[in-house]
């Protein structure tokens, strides 16, 4: 520095300041100089400094160790600079210290215990270091200690109880490192405490249930990035000086409580935890917001909350910029008004259940810069008033019913970057305006929709767009040759269209092109062999059978010179007249083969199902975007989804395939040959597959099942904790068990015996069993379908469809575990044990099947002197209460006294014979059908309950069933 020279004083000289009685340094303030180099350590000899201010220069390496020496020192600023090594533990020596500041460092190492000798300190920061190791407890020694700031470190260990003696702490923050525990219940109790933030840990426990009372001056709460779980306490409904509450990213659960008092509160952030029940009144607490006028932020998004969107969110506050309530089950419509936030900047309602139409009166919030309502049921039009959101960044009206023309307004919004209209049942042209939007850099996605006529040529000006998206549509005319103008884009999708005539050949010139699909068109003429196209993974032509040339990976036909045109067309010609001849003649013999089969073969042949035609986009509305709420069960291979078609209203169950699964893709299409040839009444009914790719370019499988409103058997026989069903509702009757028993034995004898394809199960088990509206039983199998030819029932379980899964434990045959092969005994050894399920009530998994006891060896010790003790309660209850057993402790052989109690024996004894040890022992599933039916019948005659009109009824009712099973 210029100013420090050998003619003049050093007492003169810039940042330095001297004592008036000995001329000696007491102040060095070097801030914001851009000094660099590493700190002398002669900066010791400084015995009379009191303030070290060197804050935002270059200094690196370590901190001098003889900066301890300096016992005068007061105050210590090295911010912003690059110092290295570890913070010197002899620096406790300077016991005069009130404040220390080493934020935006470089420093390793631990925090030194022994700074808690320094009494007088009121600051501490080392935010924004490589510090690792604990928090030392002899901190809490530190009496005056005002504000501790320990931010963005690599700290560990558990917060120290000793930290709750800061009686007089008013900040303390230690955000962004790897802190576990719980929060010390003495930290709670500091009273003075204005910040307390420990965002971005590892943090675990509950919050204080009275925080509002022992923090009564808290401002700002800040947990987030956490493990902490329980409810939000009342009390935080009293912290009126609380102007920032982050919740967010914890595990927290329950109702929000009122929030009327909080009139200081700007930010709310609650998102990413499980609060809520998905019912109405859930929101409620947002509406004790309404007369708070400085909320900015209210973000509860990916939590469970239900109920309608408050209509109160209009009469926010004018300074609220940010409302995110996406992932949640919010019902009902935007409401009219919306647009009095004018100076809301974010709006995130994405992926809830909200319908009606877009307020006109969004327009009114000329402020918004992101708009995010995807993934709902909107409907109507997009309003043209859109186009006055002048200031609008991003804009996702994705996957809803909106329909009508895109509004050309959308063309004032010059400062949008994506803008996604896919899946929606849009029509009209593409508006000029919006392909003159040379802001969008990010994506444009109008896919999916309705779209008519050309694609404009203004879409030259998309200059920095990254993606365009406009397939499955109904595009028609020549691709512009201008597209090659689009030189930042990456991936152009224009598939599923009518486009016609060649493939521009200005798109070989885009370099950083990555995917191109113009697939399913129109398109003719050579395709272009530069650029992308000289990549056949990136690049997708088929179902344009003009078009030929360019790569030989693409196999596509050589490009005919016009010289030979016409020959080749008369030979085409001919070629195709002798084909047709041949085919004609083909299908006429086929026809007539078809008929005198269908002489030959009974009702009950296999033949191929009628096949419901859906598409993803389909599905993926019926599901309402694959949510959670809507999945119904998890297998080996995929989720199982419930859903509504829009179409028909029909509800259906949507099998996801898992490709990241090993073996997914195969069992996909062993299933898919399977429902050609299956068709049974217990049998889960197949509607259709669907193959092809989601959204983002993935491959995507699904089958597509009728729905069983019942759920499944094992939902009945064990019933899940919690249910809000009453428990008599989950009661199934013996006629209704063994109804099911016989529905179930009727379906693999089915697979068993009368389909040309043999199928074993694999897996036969309660929650494969479901249940109609009728309580007819179906069976069904989310995992993989085992598939067998018949003249192939020896060969090796590696050799079939099943990749070698065996069933379920518990209900898996011995053998199958000693590596023997999948035959059909083993399905009957699954159903003895389910039959035995069904009537005890109990799990082969029961916790009491241990050591060698297994339920079949249960039922049969028990079988002829402890019968009832093994019955399924429910089933006795049910007995007694009908007055047909009067003291089930009756001496005496009970099970000659009681016809009941005979027929129970007997479906045991079947379930007994079926789930023997031996393979060669276990009996066919045609005799289990008659043996159970014939059980029925001598149940029906003996049954003593109600008038003869009844039993008359419950006989046509079982004529009519039985007539049903012989189909």
């Amino acid at each position: 520095m210029e100013s420090w020279n050998s003619s003049i004083h050093f007492c003169q000289w810039h940042g330095i300041t001297c004592g008036r009685k000995h001329q000696r340094v007491t102040k060095l303030e070097l801030q914001f100089l851009e000094l660099s180099g590493s700190l002398s350590p002669y900066i010791g000899n400084l015995s009379f400094l009191k303030e070290l201010n060197l804050a935002s220069n270059n200094f690196y390496d370590h901190i001098p160790q003889e900066v301890g020496h300096l016992r005068r020192l007061e105050r210590l600023e090295l911010i912003n600079n690059s110092f290295s090594g570890e913070i010197p533990s002899n620096l406790s020596a300077c016991s005069k210290l009130t404040y220390i500041r080493m934020r935006g460092n470089q420093l390793r190492g631990e925090i030194p215990g022994s700074f808690g000798l320094l009494s007088k300190l009121k600051f501490l920061s080392f935010v924004n270091n490589s510090l690792r190791g604990s928090i030392p407890p002899a901190l809490g020694n530190l009496s005056s200690l005002e504000e501790l700031y320990l931010t963005y470190n690599a700290l560990s260990g558990v917060l120290p109880e000793a930290l709750g003696r800061l009686t007089n702490l008013t900040h303390f923050s230690a955000d962004e490192n790897s802190i576990s525990g719980i929060i010390p219940t003495a930290m709670f109790n500091l009273s003075n405490i204005i910040v307390f933030s420990i965002g971005g840990n590892k943090i675990q426990g509950t919050l204080h249930s009275d925080l509002a009372i022992t923090m009564p001056h808290v401002g700002a709460f800040s947990v987030w990035g956490n493990q902490i779980y329980g409810k939000i306490p009342i009390s935080i409904s009293n912290a009126s000086n609380l102007y920032q509450l982050q919740l967010d990213e914890n595990r927290l659960s329950g109702n929000v409580p009122s929030l009327e008092k909080l009139e200081n509160l700007f930010v709310l952030n609650l998102y990413t935890n499980h609060l809520g029940h998905g019912i109405e009144g859930d929101l409620n607490f947002v509406c004790t917001l309404v007369n708070n006028t400085k909320l900015g932020i209210l973000s509860i998004h990916n939590n469970n909350f239900g109920g309608v969107f408050p209509k109160c969110i209009r009469n926010f506050s004018r300074t609220f910029s940010v409302l995110g309530i996406e992932h949640n089950n919010i019902l009902g419509r935007i409401p009219d008004g919306i647009g009095n936030l004018n100076s809301l900047e974010v709006l995130r309602a994405s992926q809830n259940q909200l319908s009606g139409p877009i307020p006109s009166d969004i327009g009114r919030l000329q402020k918004l810069k992101k708009f995010y309502v995807d993934s709902n049921f909107l409907s109507g039009i997009i309003p043209h008033s859109i186009g006055n959101l002048t200031m609008l960044i991003e804009l996702a009206l994705d996957v809803n019913k909106l329909k009508g023309s895109i509004p050309s307004s959308l063309g004032n919004c010059q400062n949008l970057l994506r803008m996604t209209l896919s899946h929606n049942n849009l029509s009209g042209s593409i508006p000029p305006q919006v392909l003159a939007l040379s802001s969008l850099s990010i994506l444009l996605n109008l896919s999916s929709n309705y779209l008519t006529g050309e694609l404009p040529f203004e879409v030259e000006k998309l200059k920095n767009l990254g993606e365009l998206d406009v397939s499955k549509n109904r595009l028609s005319g020549l691709l512009p040759n201008n597209l090659g103008s689009c030189v930042s884009l990456e991936k152009l999708f224009l598939d599923g269209n009518l486009f016609e005539g060649p493939i521009p050949s200005s798109l070989s010139s885009l370099r950083g092109l990555a995917a191109l699909d113009v697939s399913d068109n129109n398109l003719s003429g050579v395709i272009p062999s530069e650029g992308v196209f000289k990549n056949s993974s990136a690049t997708f032509v088929e179902g344009n059978n003009k078009l030929c040339g360019g790569i030989t990976e693409l196999h596509l036909s050589r490009c005919n010179s016009a010289k030979s045109s016409n020959t080749s067309l008369r030979l085409k010609i001919v070629i195709v007249a002798v084909i047709l001849g041949v085919t004609l003649i083909f299908l006429f013999l086929l026809i007539l083969l078809l008929r005198k089969k269908k002489e030959q073969q009974p009702t009950t042949t296999c033949a191929e199902n009628s096949l419901l035609r859906l598409s993803y986009q389909s599905i993926l509305r019926a599901t309402n975007g694959f949510s959670t709420q809507n999945l119904v069960g998890l297998g080996s291979f995929g989720s199982v989804y419930r859903g509504i078609l829009e179409e028909t209203g029909e509800v259906i169950a949507v099998k996801v395939l898992n490709l990241l699964n090993h073996g997914a893709s195969r069992s996909f299409l062993a299933e898919c040959e399977v429902l050609k040839n299956i068709r049974h009444r217990n049998l889960v009914k197949v509607l259709t597959a669907i193959s092809g790719v989601d959204y983002q370019g993935n491959d995507f499988k699904a089958l597509v099942y009728e729905f069983m409103v019942n759920g499944s058997l094992e939902d009945w026989l064990h019933p899940p904790a919690g249910t809000n069903e009453p428990e008599t509702i989950r009661n199934l009757n013996l006629f209704q068990r063994l109804n099911m028993a016989i529905d179930v034995a009727h379906a693999l004898e089915y697979l068993h015996h009368h389909c040309e394809i043999l199928i074993i199960h694999c897996d036969l088990k309660p929650s494969n069993i479901l249940l109609d509206e009728e309580m007819v039983a179906h069976i069904s199998d989310f995992g993989l379908a085992k598939i067998l030819s018949t003249d192939k029932l020896n060969y090796s379980a590696s050799q079939s469809s099943s990749l070698g899964l065996r069933g379920t434990i518990g209900y898996a045959p011995p053998e199958y575990g000693m590596g023997s092969k999948l035959s059909t005994k083993g399905d009957v050894y699954s159903y003895g044990v389910l039959l035995l399920e069904m009537f005890t009530g109990k799990r082969p998994t029961d916790e009491r099947f241990k050591e060698g006891l297994s339920l079949h060896n249960f039922v049969k010790t028990a079988l002829a002197e402890r019968m009832i003790e093994i019955i399924d309660p429910i089933l006795l209850q049910e007995r007694v209460k009908q007055g047909t057993i009067t003291d089930i402790t009756l001496g005496g052989n009970i099970i000659e006294n009681d016809k009941f109690l005979q027929c129970m024996n007997l479906i045991l004894e079947i379930g007994l014979t079926c789930s023997t040890e031996s393979p060669s022992e276990r009996v066919d599933m045609c005799d289990v059908v008659t043996e159970l039916c014939s059980i029925r019948d001598q149940i029906y005659l003996c049954w003593n309950i109600g008038s003869s009109k009844k039993k008359k009824q419950m006989r046509e009712k079982q004529k009519k069933r039985t007539q049903q099973e012989n189909l």
